[in-house]
């Protein structure tokens, strides 16, 4: 199976892990449904006619869905170690098209490096657990400085422009992780594009507000989550504002409007996820610490929504909370995050079978527990967030 790498952060530096064995754990506890209304406070209701929405989560290179009210879930697709005929190798952050809901956009590294690893777009259908199915229908491949590339983040502009982040270098030698902004139509496998930053430190997800502005988490070099703000090339050539090209000769934007928006602190040194929240603030993944924060719409810091329990250290077990690095909400504002399972042995790394997809509810605006609906997978990553 291919490797697919940006495992954890210990204070500056990264350590790259592989994903090689495919995760399938017992089903969690079943739930039901939180819901937030406009004054912050919460109820809890069991819908009548199945869940309102999926997760999605690529683990051990396989795509699996729960359903958040049951606690139920299966592979919908499997990597291509299990099915070499007709599976795929998934992960990485899982961004839906906002105006076409059965159509998503993932990592998909299936035979790399020939081909080498890319964005695959699939197509979803089903309403049920059950029947929930997907179909690769393109794939968009940049070209990459690195040798060996892996995918990670994703995000929709409001026009349909579409960017996606590669690591770059993830321990040593110098930062050049990507942004890169690919132009509609989305569809097929010669999908144009232009880099837009190639001097990230070990890029990790992605998050796109309302005003176009993108956000993406940086865990090396100068880490922090940083803003990218338009205007933004609109075509891949120097009409469209995209005439330097990059080391590999690939077209670049003319121009980057960039700034460090959160910088990174004690309980987040190294950040690898952001994702905005109903409530317009942000929150970020610190993946080692075991931490997710939440900060403010100036990037302030607000709080810590998640942290390990005081004395634990890391070990030979994770920590009893997790790893956090994947982040998605619900539309029912529930906050889903994967759990590498980060441990320390040997070296340092997601550990076998100790991954864990959760939940964390709000009451009252205040975080509840983490819940977990999946435990003992093999790097589970990503979230993506499926309305039928």
């Amino acid at each position: 199976m291919t490797r697919y790498a940006l495992v954890a952060v210990v204070l500056a530096s990264l350590l790259v892990g592989c994903s090689d064995d495919d995760g399938d754990g017992d089903a969690g506890a079943s739930s039901t449904t939180t819901s937030k209304a406009a004054d912050g406070s919460t109820s809890t209701s069991a819908p009548a006619d199945g869940p309102e929405y999926f997760v999605f989560n690529g683990q051990g290179n396989n795509l699996a869905a729960y359903d958040p009210d049951s606690g139920e879930h299966r592979l919908i697709v499997e990597n291509a170690d299990t099915d070499p005929e007709n599976g795929r190798d998934i992960n990485g952050q899982i961004c839906f098209f906002p105006d076409e809901p059965g159509r998503f956009i993932a990592g998909e590294d299936t035979g790399q490096p020939n081909p080498p690893a890319g964005w695959g777009i699939f197509e979803v259908s089903g309403a049920t657990l059950e029947d929930l199915s997907v179909e690769q229908v393109g794939k968009m491949t940049p070209t990459y400085q690195t040798e060996n590339p892996e995918n990670i983040g994703c995000g929709f502009l409001s026009d349909g422009r579409f960017v996606t982040s590669a690591p770059g270098n993830q321990v040593n030698g110098p930062p050049d992780g990507e942004l890169i902004m690919w132009f509609p139509p989305i569809e097929g496998t010669e999908v144009p594009f232009c880099k837009i930053d190639v001097t990230l430190g070990t890029a990790g997800t992605i998050y796109v507000d309302d005003d176009d502005n993108i956000y993406i988490a940086s865990a090396r070099s100068s880490p922090g989550v940083y803003r990218f703000s338009g205007p933004f090339p609109t075509s891949a050539d120097a009409a469209g504002g995209c005439g330097k090209t990059d080391p590999t000769g690939a077209p670049m934007a003319d121009e980057v409007q960039r700034e460090l928006f959160i910088e990174p602190n004690a309980k987040v040194s190294t950040p690898v996820a952001v994702m905005g929240s109903p409530d317009g603030t942000f929150f970020v993944s610190g993946v080692i610490t075991g931490v997710i924060a939440e900060y403010d719409a100036d990037g302030s810091f607000i709080r810590t929504v998640l942290e390990p329990p005081a004395g634990e250290q890391l070990g030979a077990e994770p920590f009893s909370t997790g790893t956090p690095f994947g982040l998605g909400f619900g539309p029912d504002g529930s906050l889903y995050y994967a759990d590498l399972g980060i441990v320390i042995g040997d070296g340092i790394g997601p550990g076998p079978e100790t991954g864990t997809v959760r939940r964390i509810g709000f009451t009252d605006g205040e975080p509840d527990a983490p819940e977990t609906l999946d435990e003992g997978l093999d790097y589970p990553d990503g979230i993506g967030i499926y309305v039928p």
